[in-house]
């Protein structure tokens, strides 16, 4: 059977983005009815989340989102396809070279991560952790404490560039500054020949910077519930900014930017 043609990306952030627990919808039907009939016109629809891939497909039943997505890029940058024989698998030999990168920063930047780990355990209330897969992230106490250890680690990062974070409230993950949403995102874009102009990226916290860039996707947008700091980037690329929270918020992005089309 031959693969699909997809003539663009709409590529969403999971957790208050497409879905949001506390709101009056969870998950808005509407909006699952509007990505149906852009697939149908071509569109490839993307997850791009910090969840990993057993963690994403829980969601989508725990939400009631009863459509497979295209492609799934977990944990900031792995990028799964729907399989043949079996459900999901790696989509060409991207996610090799994210793992094994990851492995080289951790060995390389050893030194300063015990660092950090130092200063975590000895002057707040976070705590360190090191994942089975080799993750390496804090958890803060609090927003403050977590500014303040993203201020050291952007410091560190002005002469060693490759080393940066993923960051959600006050959860943070290590990562080499080559594999993230955006550039996951900018990869699959490649393999499906498509450019920047053909995408579509919405998102709402911090680690959803480097996919809200006009240099990856040049139509961008966050919900009524994006963090200000989020909100003020997408806005000075000049994303559109959603008054309604979560998949509310993404029905009206949606019909800014493919009105004509739905």
């Amino acid at each position: 059977m031959a693969a699909p043609t997809y003539r663009f990306i709409l590529s969403f952030d999971f957790d208050g983005t497409l879905v949001h627990p506390e709101g009056e919808f969870r998950f808005h039907p509407a909006l699952g009815e509007m990505i149906r009939g852009l697939r149908k016109q071509g569109a490839a629809w993307v997850i791009n989340t910090g969840r990993s891939l057993s963690q994403t497909l829980q969601g989508l039943a725990q939400y009631g989102i009863f459509q497979e997505p295209d492609f799934i890029i977990a944990q900031e940058c792995e990028i799964y396809k729907p399989g043949f024989f079996r459900q999901w698998t790696d989509l060409g030999a991207w996610n090799k070279q994210a793992r094994k990168a990851h492995d080289h920063f951790i060995r390389d930047h050893a030194a300063f991560l015990k660092h950090v780990q130092q200063l975590v355990e000895t002057q707040t209330k976070g705590e360190f952790l090191h994942g089975d897969l080799g993750q390496v992230g804090i958890v803060a106490h609090t927003n403050e404490e977590l500014d303040a250890i993203c201020e050291l680690i952007e410091r560190h990062r002005e002469s060693e560039p490759e080393v940066s974070y993923h960051r959600n409230g006050i959860y943070l993950r290590f990562s080499h500054s080559g594999y993230s949403k955006g550039s996951a995102l900018g990869e699959l874009a490649r393999q499906l020949n498509l450019t920047p102009n053909e995408c579509f990226a919405a998102g709402d916290n911090y680690n959803d910077m480097t996919m809200l860039d006009t240099q990856v996707a040049r139509m961008i947008a966050c919900p009524g519930n994006a963090l200000p700091p989020i909100k003020a980037h997408v806005r000075e690329q000049g994303g559109f900014v959603a008054q309604g929270i979560a998949s509310i918020g993404m029905m009206e992005a949606l019909q800014h930017f493919f009105g004509e089309a739905k």
